[in-house]
């Protein structure tokens, strides 16, 4: 499993860019090996981590090079202060089996 987070800085959003970001989270839910995405923001605002989680390397390649988030990415300057991307795999998973996650929870219950 594989996850790749974006962390960015917003700037002013306008039409465009809405409307590149509800492509781009159909065509992530029409890539095979999409698992899902959390998104978290930082406590003063001012930084977002959305993070994807998917099956393969390949099936995360494939969605980096969809047409619509290959726009998206050239004119980030538009919509962004900033951004950073971390592409990890993911090793383990785990928890109390009280929250459900999309990364699988590989600890059995005591």
């Amino acid at each position: 499993m594989y996850s790749a987070s974006f962390i960015f800085e917003p700037g002013t959003y306008d039409e465009r860019f809405h409307t590149l970001d509800a492509l781009i989270e159909e065509a992530a839910l029409a890539t095979p090996g999409y698992l899902g995405a959390e998104t978290w923001r930082s406590p003063d605002g001012e930084r977002v981590n959305a993070t994807y989680f998917w099956e393969t390397e390949e099936s995360l390649r494939a969605f980096s090079v969809h047409p619509s988030h290959l726009e998206a990415k050239s004119q980030y300057t538009r919509w962004y202060k900033g951004f950073h991307i971390v592409i990890s795999q993911v090793l383990h998973s785990y928890g109390d089996g009280t929250i459900l996650h999309i990364t699988p929870n590989q600890r059995k219950r005591a």
